[in-house]
């Protein structure tokens, strides 16, 4: 059974909106964060918790060498291992080198 960590969070019609506006991984992400601060206890045990669409995996890539981050800044900043980042950019290689593509596959 799941354990709510704020159930009562959960009760407030702001928060109950929000929920029903979440469509992409990346929209899930941002409303966690605003939501619950991260501690440091238990971030590594949540990686293994979290999943991405390819619209996100692509969006963050796309920003990634837009901006001209190294993967280790990016790792920490979205705290998503070098290497998932790297598996990410060899799946998708095609995909950032032709902007017609995008995410819509």
């Amino acid at each position: 059974m799941l354990k709510l960590e704020y159930p009562d969070k959960l009760k407030d019609p702001k928060i109950k909106e929000l929920l029903g506006k979440l469509d992409t991984t990346e929209d899930v992400l941002k409303f966690n964060e605003r939501l619950f601060r991260p501690s440091r206890e238990g971030q590594k045990n949540n990686q293994k918790l979290k999943t991405y669409d390819k619209k996100t995996m692509l969006k963050l890539l796309q920003y990634k060498k837009k901006h001209g981050h190294s993967t280790s800044y990016m790792s920490k900043k979205y705290k998503i291992s070098r290497t998932t980042l790297t598996k990410w950019k060899l799946m998708f290689d095609e995909d950032l080198e032709d902007p017609i593509k995008k995410a819509d596959k």
